[in-house]
């Protein structure tokens, strides 16, 4: 009976994306619970250091409802060491076919060398999608307590499938996934349970999202200005990107669904201001909200941190960073802020993939 009742919950999850707490074996709603495992099909550069797995695992949404959400476990093929290195991948859209366990595509090139170097030192490495890339649920793109509550779970997940795996583990991510790592430090004292996160590494993350989002409309990156509005919309649906978006983008909405990050950025990359939202600007109302849910550490993280950015980032401007270093220091939390000279938003990850480990490694001993 236990597994049939097992079965059933684990068939309702997969359907809604959503379960009740309450129903069926408690084990299943547990945050890192594995509801399913298979194969992975990984790059080449990635298949000749480790094995993976694809996996569907319980989290929770930013509320602590349960939730499901799919990613990787990648596990070295030799000189393993027992620890899990979370990665959180940047930027690659909203729709299914965007989550990086299935789509080797958005497997970013800058991504598979972190990961490499990663897999290299012996680490296991957990690289969640992210709630709604892979599952029914709209993506929370840029909300980073969804992203930071995914990481962790990862780890957990990647503990349940491997139970000689240490507690200690280091959050590493890039863009939107710095900015989950920033996060999962957030919430880890609350929300982590018996792991034990040893650091977390942000490289070029949103920080400030206030200081760029009135000057995003009208320039060739303005197609993440779109997602994060859907993004905020995931979260709390009474929020409605059709009163900030103008006719002409409303109008092309459909590549939301249909494409991934390079779609999307091409779709809206020409469009004027007044093209993209009413009148041209976003609301203030509309700014303060969408940095509500987007900016990193509010409360004080809970681990040494070290940030990484390009000083010729084109999508997340190095000044943000600038401004954030000053505010991790004023928690009093052990910061190394690493400048990259003129690397980009992508090169930034590739230069600084050496140093990154180094950092986790002394982390670790």
């Amino acid at each position: 009976m236990k597994k049939i009742s097992r079965l059933i919950l684990a068939a309702v999850i997969a359907a809604c994306g959503v379960v009740v707490a309450t129903a069926g074996p408690a084990y299943a709603t547990v945050p890192g619970y594995v509801l399913s495992s298979s194969t992975a099909s990984l790059p080449p550069s990635l298949s000749a250091l480790a094995t993976g797995k694809r996996i569907q695992y319980v989290t929770t949404n930013i509320n602590g409802g349960v939730i499901t959400a799919t990613g990787l476990v990648l596990t070295p093929r030799t000189n393993k060491k027992n620890r899990v290195v979370a990665w959180g991948h940047g930027t690659t859209g909203l729709a299914d076919t965007c989550a990086p366990s299935t789509n080797q595509a958005v497997f970013w090139e800058e991504a598979r060398i972190a990961v490499a170097e990663l897999l290299e030192r012996g680490w296991t490495v957990a690289a969640p999608d992210y709630p709604g890339l892979g599952t029914v649920q709209q993506h929370p793109y840029l909300v980073g307590a969804s992203a930071g509550r995914s990481i962790i779970d990862n780890v957990r997940a990647a503990r349940n499938l491997d139970s000689a795996l240490s507690t200690q583990y280091v959050v590493d991510g890039h863009s939107q996934g710095g900015t989950g790592s920033l996060f999962a430090s957030q919430l880890a004292p609350s929300y982590d349970g018996n792991l034990v996160l040893k650091g977390a590494v942000a490289i070029a993350p949103l920080s400030n999202a206030q200081e760029i989002i009135p000057y995003i409309a009208g320039t060739p990156v303005q197609g993440y200005l779109v997602m994060a509005l859907f993004g905020v919309a995931a979260v709390e649906p009474s929020f409605k990107p059709a009163n900030v978006l103008a006719a002409p983008a409303e109008a092309q909405l459909g590549v939301l669904q249909t494409g991934c990050l390079y779609e999307i950025m091409a779709a809206y990359e020409n469009f004027t201001a007044e093209q993209l939202v009413e009148g041209g600007t976003v609301p203030a109302a509309v700014i303060t909200k969408m940095a509500s849910y987007e900016n990193p550490l509010q409360t004080a993280p809970s681990s040494p941190i070290l940030l990484v950015h390009g000083t010729d980032d084109e999508a997340v401007p190095y000044f943000l960073s600038e401004m954030l270093a000053g505010q991790i220091q004023a928690y009093g939390v052990s910061l190394t802020f690493e400048t990259i000279e003129g690397a980009t938003h992508d090169t930034a990850v590739i230069q600084s993939a050496d140093l990154v480990a180094n950092w986790i490694a002394a982390r670790f001993t």
